[in-house]
């Protein structure tokens, strides 16, 4: 008999397949919930709600570094994006580069939340930009905040203000008050509350001007297609099911796997009538999203190390302490 299991889960390509129940997990009757991400992980940080729940990779860490034993990771991979290429900056606060970030005052929607880890650590180690030289302002206030569940502090040197309530980081570009936001979200959720449309707004440009190049030139350059979210898994029903670990791995490479055929299959018409170039054809087939820990071993040590550099974690996150053994070699 299959065991039941609640998974709280985005959506996107490679988590339909397994939401929809065309590719079902193996002794494992799943009941999705379908959340924004940002809402999704403060409940599971906070409330523990789901038995299987993506999780912020940075969130994930942070828990781990401070005794949080309650989940076990899984090494599934469901968002990835070159997240630096998304600044956006007030075409009157004379930031036209990225080293031009220093001294501005800069919002982001938490601190600790993965996509700002890898965008610091990308102005630091590419632009030569610390999170020191700017100052910060966070719209998410610890009751409604992944840092709120984990006990985050501002790292020593590094000023990190409070947008006030009754203001978002939308309000704030547009008023002035900030000159660059890191990262933006307008999706309606429990946690983030900016509704200001910024990317299209006559006031606001994004820092890269041609953003497709620069991830091109980033990833050219260091090989890293930054990981966002990870997956976890309640520690007393992995200890008591842990096959449950490897199949749900399964599942979701399958699921991975079933979007890219689907990728390449809706765009054969466009080769076909050159609409796209033959020679991309090759390129395009490659796989968008990989999991297993093997596949994604330098990545997963990268945003360990700039969680360090960055102050979020004590000491250097092991692979060994996110996943278990069962996990490690996959």
């Amino acid at each position: 008999m299959n065991i039941q299991l609640s998974i709280g889960i985005t959506s996107n390509p490679r988590t339909w397949p397994v939401i929809g129940g065309v590719v079902k997990v193996e002794g494992v009757d799943l009941t999705p919930s379908v959340l924004h991400p940002s809402e999704l992980f403060w409940r599971q940080l906070r409330f523990a709600e789901f038995d299987v729940a993506e999780m912020s990779m940075s969130s994930l860490m942070m828990a781990k570094s401070k005794g949080d034993e309650r989940f076990v990771g899984i090494p599934v991979f469901t968002t990835r994006m070159f997240f630096h290429t998304r600044i956006l900056v007030r075409k009157d606060a004379k930031i036209d580069k990225p080293s031009d970030l220093k001294g501005k005052r800069v919002g982001v929607p938490e601190y600790q939340q993965t996509a700002a880890l890898w965008i610091r650590g990308a102005m630091q180690h590419e632009f030569g930009v610390e999170p020191k030289d700017m100052e910060f302002w966070m719209e998410r206030p610890p009751s409604k905040s992944h840092g709120g569940a984990t006990g985050f502090k501002a790292p020593p040197g590094v000023t990190v203000n409070q947008v006030p309530s009754d203001k978002s980081l939308g309000s704030m570009m547009l008023s002035g008050e900030l000159d660059a936001v890191m990262f933006y979200l307008v999706d309606p959720n429990l946690i983030d509350r900016s509704t200001a449309d910024l990317h299209n707004h006559p006031e606001i440009k994004p820092l890269f001007a041609d953003s497709a190049a620069e991830g091109v030139r980033y990833y050219r350059k260091t090989g890293l297609y930054p990981i966002n979210h990870g997956m976890v898994m309640k520690r007393e029903l992995a200890e008591r099911h842990p096959w449950a670990l490897t199949n749900i791995l399964k599942a979701f490479k399958a699921a991975a796997a079933l979007a890219d055929r689907q990728r390449v299959e809706q765009a054969e018409y466009y080769f076909e009538t050159g609409v796209l170039p033959a020679a991309a054809q090759k390129a395009f087939a490659a796989p968008l999203i990989t999991h297993g820990v093997a596949a994604n071993r330098t990545v997963l040590e990268t945003i360990a190390q700039y969680s360090l550099e960055q102050g979020l974690t004590p000491k250097l996150t092991q692979i060994e302490d996110l996943y278990p053994p069962s996990m490690i070699g996959q």
